[in-house]
C-alpha cells in the first residue's frame, strides 16, 4: 500500500515539543507512556516506538522521540511491560498487541492523522513491529532498526560468537556455548527461540523503512538486508557504514560513541512525512561469516539427560574414595581426582562464562581462556586414568572400582559433547 501525502504542519523548533502522558491496556495489563509532539500541529503522522529486548522504560527512547517530534511527528514512547516478560518468558504476539494498543491511542488524538500512524521497532522490536503491522491495517507503515531476518536463536548464536572472537577465543569453547544455546532452546527456557520472521515480512503490505549499521555485531546485517529486500513488497533499506546495532556511531561495532549515525534521525523524519512510492535498497554490508541455524536437540541429547549425567559423574567419581577398602589403585585415585575436578570445574566455568560475557576469563592461550585450558588438561588426564582404571578393574573385578570405571566411560562422550575433549 502507498500512503497518500497530506499537508503537514511545519516542524517544531528544537525546544518546542509537548509531552502528554497516556495510559492504555492490553490483556489486563495497563501500560504507561508519553506522546511527544510539536505544539499546534494538525494532521500529523504518528509513530509508536517498540522496544528492543530486555527491560526498558520510555526514557530510553525520549531523545529519538523528541528528534522525530521536531520534524513534525507525534511520537508515543511507553514503559515496556514486565508482566509476562523476562529473560525466560516472553511473547512477541503479546508485545505486538501492546504496540497496537499504543497505535490506537495515537489514532484518536485530534492533532494526528489516523491514516498515517506507524510503528518503529529496534532489535527485538524488529520482530514485534512487523508482526503488529501484519495484524492491523491501522498501522500505516513500519520502521525498523537492527532488525533480524533470521530466528532469535540463530541471531543469538551469531552474536555470542562475535563476543568470543573479540576476546580472541575460538574452537572448543565456542562450540560449548553453541551447545548450551541449543540446550536452552530445547528446554524451552529461550523464549521465542525459533520464531520465523519471514512469513510476517512477506505478508506486509505497508511500506517498510529498514535501517542497519554496517558494523552491527548483534544482528547479522548482510543477511537481514537481503532477507528484507526479498520478502518485503514495498521497502526502503538503508545501511549506515560507521554505525552499530542501535545506529549509534562506532569504530568497531562494540563501542558506542556519542550521537547517532549522521542522517539517521533526518531520514526517519523525511521518510515518515513523505513515504516514497518506489522500493530502493542499499547493498548488503559484508559479514565476516554467515549465521548458522540452531538445530533441534537430537534423540541422544535431551536436556534431562544433560542434567542427569553430571550428577551421575559426581557420584561415580566420589564413590571410590568414599567406599573403597584396602589400598587404592593409582589410576583409580587419578580418575577420581581429575574427574571430580573436571566436572565441578566445568559447572563453575560455564556459570562464569555466562556472567562475564563480553569481558572474558583472563588471558587466552591458543584460543582458550586459561580456566578452560585447565579443564581440558584435566579431561585428558581423566581419559588416561580411565584407561588405567579399566586395566585395574579387569584384574580385580571389584564393584567399587566398577562404579568408578562406569563414570570414566560416561565421562568421555560427555566431555566430547561439551568441548572439553576438542581443539
Amino acid at each position: 500500500m502507498i500512503l497518500a501525502v497530506t499537508a503537514l504542519a511545519p516542524p517544531a523548533s528544537a525546544a518546542s515539543v509537548t509531552n502528554d502522558d497516556v495510559t492504555f491496556a492490553n490483556g489486563g495489563v495497563t501500560l504507561h507512556g508519553t506522546v511527544i509532539a510539536p505544539p499546534g500541529g494538525t494532521k500529523l503522522p504518528g509513530l509508536v516506538m517498540v522496544h528492543g529486548s530486555g527491560a526498558h522504560s520510555r526514557e530510553d527512547y525520549r531523545e529519538q522521540a523528541e528528534a522525530f517530534a521536531r520534524q513534525g511527528i507525534a511520537t508515543l514512547i511507553y514503559d515496556k511491560r514486565t508482566d509476562g516478560y523476562s529473560q525466560f518468558e516472553r511473547s512477541y504476539s503479546t508485545l505486538a498487541d501492546d504496540a497496537l494498543a499504543a497505535v490506537s491511542v495515537l489514532r484518536k488524538r485530534s492533532d494526528v492523522d489516523p491514516a498515517r500512524v506507524g510503528v518503529w521497532g529496534l532489535s527485538e522490536g524488529g520482530w514485534v513491529a512487523p508482526l503488529a503491522a501484519s495484524r492491523s491495517s491501522d498501522v500505516a507503515f513500519v520502521v525498523t532498526l537492527g532488525a533480524n531476518g533470521v530466528e532469535p536463536s540463530r541471531q543469538q548464536a551469531w552474536a555470542v560468537e562475535n563476543q568470543f572472537r573479540r576476546l580472541g577465543m575460538d574452537g572448543s569453547i565456542v562450540r560449548m556455548a553453541s551447545a548450551m544455546l541449543r540446550q536452552l532452546a530445547g528446554a524451552g527456557v529461550f523464549p521465542e527461540a525459533h520464531y520465523d520472521p519471514v512469513p510476517v515480512l512477506t505478508s506486509l503490505r505497508q511500506p517498510v523503512l529498514g535501517l542497519w549499521g554496517a558494523k552491527d555485531i548483534l544482528t547479522p546485517p548482510g543477511e537481514a538486508v537481503r532477507i528484507f529486500r526479498e520478502s518485503v513488497a514495498h521497502h526502503t533499506l538503508r545501511v549506515f557504514p560507521d554505525a552499530q546495532h542501535q545506529l549509534r556511531r562506532t569504530t568497531d561495532g562494540f563501542d558506542k560513541l556519542p550521537g547517532y549515525a549522521p542522517g539517521y534521525l533526518e531520514l526517519v523524519g523525511s521518510w515518515v512525512n513523505h513515504p516514497p512510492a518506489v522500493s530502493t535498497a542499499d547493498a548488503p554490508p559484508v559479514q565476516d561469516r554467515p549465521s548458522t541455524a540452531v538445530t533441534p536437540l537430537a534423540w541422544y541429547e535431551p536436556t534431562w539427560l544433560q542434567l542427569a549425567v553430571p550428577v551421575f559423574l559426581l557420584v561415580a567419581f566420589a564413590w571410590y574414595p568414599l567406599f573403597r577398602r584396602g589400598p587404592a589403585a593409582r589410576p583409580a585415585r587419578w580418575l577420581s581426582a581429575t574427574g571430580l575436578l573436571a566436572v565441578l570445574g566445568f559447572l563453575v566455568v560455564d556459570v562464569l562464562i555466562q556472567l562475564s560475557m563480553g569481558k572474558g576469563l583472563g588471558p587466552v592461550v591458543a584460543g582458550r581462556p586459561l580456566p578452560w585450558l585447565a579443564l581440558q588438561l584435566l579431561s585428558l588426564g581423566a581419559v588416561a586414568a580411565t584407561i588405567g582404571t579399566a586395566v585395574a578393574w579387569w584384574r580385580n573385578r571389584g564393584p567399587r572400582l566398577g562404579v568408578l570405571l562406569a563414570g570414566g566411560v560416561v565421562f568421555v562422550p560427555w566431555a566430547i559433547y561439551w568441548g572439553l575433549l576438542g581443539v
